[in-house]
């Protein structure tokens, strides 16, 4: 169990042989927030979903006019339950747009792997306490995912248990058979086959597949090099990429690259040395940006602060510039959230909330695309949207347990073609959850929001920042 803060160090090392690189920029929040902002979650009407640190208090980030989520506006949202106050969880937006947070590796800032759980209903700002799967006594700082036909997918910390969650009836089925190890400090990576990949923080250097038509997991091989901490068990996030490649990151210096296509691994570049220790990402965040390339905060040693921040292209890492308080904090602090906009919304658990802009662009190929949708739209009606790529090529961010913010749902963005004002459509109960899936036709139910503006408008579809071509739309 790690301690609830790093230890700080007030000088800042430069990198020798690493130029930071110039086109890649954070920006504070014009309203920074007065809480602890840590886990962050987007939900489904483009507004983001933050956790005060913890605490019981969640708030809510509503971007500007203009669509800037730099100068967004706060709002408090809705408590926890009573008695249930957790810090590092599993965490989720389902597909009917809910959010989902089970477990905490504190309750209350006391130390108890808790079985607790809530459910979040954003029409209705209410939070509503959920049962845990049965006989489990622990759930802890457990990863989760959602598969790719929209089931949530929880693991329990403490042993090789793993539980499906139906959301109509707000209850668990067990699943899963064959794991290898225990599930603590793992985190699960959704694959374009629907399968899903973890890391062994307990099996030397093994990886496993989870196959959700059989709900067996098997072997996937070695990631070649350790990724896990030998002490600690703790590991880093691992972020599927446009090419099928999966950037694990590891809590040794060492990082691996998993091939989907032929299920093979192979050693990447390791992350440089400060003073003799390896930069690592022992628990921390990552992203995948826009252009292909994933971000992710490394710092020396396991829980150490210190922070820096780089970017992996396919090849090799290039460091970049870091967040004002970034030497104040280490990796396992730090939480990213892909925004609609492309960009990264980074917290670290202080009042300090940055946004992260990157250089280049998507390849048009990524960009999901509008097979079918309405020209006319009334507001406060439902309709439905058909296309290809709602969700994204990945899951976006990752961490691994203690924090998910996957983004992998589509967002309905539509701009006032007069004003220039942008609007997000709700959108819920999408055919599919599943990342890269190609040329298949899949499909979401968006509402227009009463208070929209009327006349002509461009309607996108935004799946992990990148938007597809617009099309051109009369709100009534």
């Amino acid at each position: 169990m790690r301690v609830l803060h790093a230890l700080g160090i007030t000088c800042v090392v430069l990198l020798a042989g690493l130029a930071l690189v110039n086109a890649q920029t954070w920006t504070p929040l014009t309203n920074q927030p007065t809480f602890a902002a840590s886990t962050a979650l987007l939900l489904t009407d483009g507004t983001v979903m933050v956790h005060d640190a913890g605490a019981q208090n969640w708030w809510k980030l509503t971007p500007d006019a203009n669509g800037s989520y730099v100068n967004g506006a706060w709002s408090q949202l809705a408590s926890l339950p009573a008695g249930y106050s957790p810090l590092y969880y599993a965490s989720a937006v389902l597909k009917d747009g809910r959010v989902i947070v089970m477990g905490g590796e504190y309750n209350f800032f006391s130390a108890v792997w808790t079985n607790l759980g809530a459910i979040y209903n954003p029409l209705t700002n209410k939070w509503k306490s959920l049962n845990h799967p049965t006989g489990w006594s622990t759930i802890g700082d457990a990863q989760s995912t959602t598969l790719a036909d929209g089931t949530f997918m929880l693991a329990n910390c403490c042993t090789r248990e793993a539980a499906l969650f139906d959301a109509k009836t707000l209850t668990w089925t067990p699943v899963g058979t064959g794991k290898a190890d225990i599930n603590d400090e793992e985190g699960w990576t959704l694959l374009p086959s629907g399968k899903v990949l973890t890391v062994d923080a307990f099996n030397g250097l093994n990886s496993e597949l989870f196959d959700p038509a059989t709900g067996v997991w098997s072997l996937a091989g070695s990631t070649i090099v350790q990724l896990v901490q030998a002490s600690s068990h703790e590991i880093g996030p691992a972020v599927l990429r446009p090419d099928g490649t999966v950037f694990a990151t590891g809590a040794t210096g060492h990082n691996a690259i998993y091939n989907t296509a032929t299920s093979l691994w192979a050693a990447g570049p390791d992350f440089p040395k400060v003073n003799g220790v390896f930069l690592d990402i022992a628990d921390g965040p990552a992203a995948l940006l826009p252009n292909g390339n994933v971000l992710c905060g490394a710092s020396p040693g396991v829980f150490l602060a210190n922070t820096r921040f780089f970017e992996f292209d396919g090849l090799s890492l290039t460091q970049v510039a870091g967040t004002p308080n970034s030497p104040n904090f280490s990796s396992f602090e730090g939480r990213m959230l892909v925004l609609p906009t492309g960009q990264v919304l980074f917290t670290d658990g202080s009042t300090d909330v940055e946004i992260y802009g990157s250089a280049g662009s998507p390849n048009p190929a990524w960009a999901p695309t509008i097979a079918k949708v309405a020209k006319t739209l009334t507001h406060g009606l439902t309709y439905t949207l058909k296309g290809t790529q709602l969700n994204g090529l990945s899951d976006g961010a990752a961490y691994g347990d203690d924090a998910q913010a996957a983004t992998n749902y589509p967002l309905v963005r539509i701009t006032s073609s007069a004003s220039g004002h942008v609007f997000y459509a709700r959108t819920k109960n999408h055919s599919s959850m599943g990342v890269a899936t190609g040329s298949a036709i899949v499909s979401t139910h968006f509402k227009v929001p009463a208070g929209i503006e009327l006349g002509a408008s461009q309607l996108e579809v935004v799946a992990n920042g990148i938007a597809s071509n617009p099309v051109s739309v009369t709100i009534n």
